[in-house]
C-alpha cells in the first residue's frame, strides 16, 4: 500500500476508543473509600463532590472559550488544600488518580476497526502519533495505552493536559509538527470532532479527515479534507493537490 501521507495523526478519544459512559461519581467514591482506608480525614462527601463538580466543571466550560486545559489534579490539589485535607505520607497523588482512573477507563473499548487499521498503517511504513485533549494527566494516559495495546504503533503522544492548550489551539499542532520534523502538508490528522480535529489542524496546514462514524451532518461551515465513517476508509484516500 502506498499512503500519500508521511504521518497520521489521531485523535484518542472517540476516534480510536469509545469511552462509553464515564462514571465521574463512582470514581469519586472509589477514591474517597481508598482515602478513608488510608485513615485521612476527609469532609462529608456530598460537600466534596459537589465543590468538586462546580469547579472541574466550570473549569471544562472556561476552556472550550479560552483552549486552556482543565486538569484534575489541578482541582483536586486546591480542594484538598481548601479542606484542609492533608495525606500525612499515607498516599501519593499518582495512587489516587490511579483509583480515580480505573473507575472512570474500565468500560472503555477500542473501535473494533482500529487495530487491523493500524497495522496495515504501521506496515506500509506509515508514521503516526496521537494528539489528543484530556483532563487526565499523562502518566494516566500513558498507562491507558499501555493498557490497550496500541502504544506500540504511535512514535509520541501529546496530551493537553501537560501542555497550555488544547485543541483547536495551533500551538499543540505546531508542537507536533516540531517533534516530527516534517512538513504540515505531509501529515493527516485524523479525529472525530470538526472543530478540534479538523478546523484546528487546517489552520496550521495540515489536512484532515473527518471521522463521522454517527453519519453527521456537516453544520457549523467547517469542510473538512476527507469525511470517512469508518478507519479502514483511511487506506483508500487519495492525495490532494496543495
Amino acid at each position: 500500500m502506498i499512503f500519500p501521507y508521511k504521518v497520521i495523526l489521531f485523535d484518542w478519544a472517540y476516534t480510536l476508543v469509545d469511552l462509553v459512559e464515564e462514571d465521574d461519581h463512582a470514581a469519586f467514591v472509589k477514591m474517597t473509600e481508598f482515602l478513608r482506608q488510608k485513615e485521612i480525614d476527609l469532609p462529608d462527601f456530598e460537600i466534596l463532590f459537589c465543590a468538586y463538580q462546580d469547579l472541574f466543571y466550570g473549569l471544562i466550560n472556561e476552556s472550550h472559550q479560552t483552549h486552556r486545559e482543565a486538569c484534575l489534579e489541578t482541582v483536586l490539589r486546591y480542594l484538598f488544600f481548601k479542606y484542609k485535607i492533608e495525606m500525612k505520607n499515607r498516599t501519593s497523588w499518582n495512587e489516587i488518580l490511579t483509583v480515580y482512573y480505573e473507575v472512570i477507563h474500565s468500560v472503555r473499548k477500542i473501535y473494533p476497526d482500529v487495530v487491523e487499521t493500524l497495522e496495515i498503517l504501521s506496515d506500509a511504513g506509515v508514521r503516526m502519533g496521537i494528539v489528543s485533549n484530556t483532563t487526565n494527566p499523562e502518566f494516566i494516559k500513558n498507562e491507558e495505552l499501555r493498557r490497550t495495546d496500541l502504544e506500540k504503533y504511535f512514535e509520541f503522544a501529546l496530551f493537553s493536559s501537560s501542555l497550555p492548550y488544547r485543541k483547536p489551539h495551533a500551538s499543540i499542532f505546531r508542537a507536533a509538527i516540531s517533534r516530527l520534523q516534517v512538513n504540515a502538508e505531509e501529515i493527516l490528522f485524523v479525529g472525530d470532532n470538526l472543530n478540534a480535529d479538523v478546523e484546528g489542524p487546517q489552520a496550521v496546514g495540515i489536512f484532515a479527515a473527518w471521522l463521522n462514524r454517527n453519519n453527521s451532518s456537516l453544520t457549523s461551515g467547517i469542510v473538512p479534507d476527507y469525511q470517512i465513517t469508518s478507519l479502514p476508509e483511511l487506506l483508500q484516500v487519495a492525495p490532494l493537490k496543495v
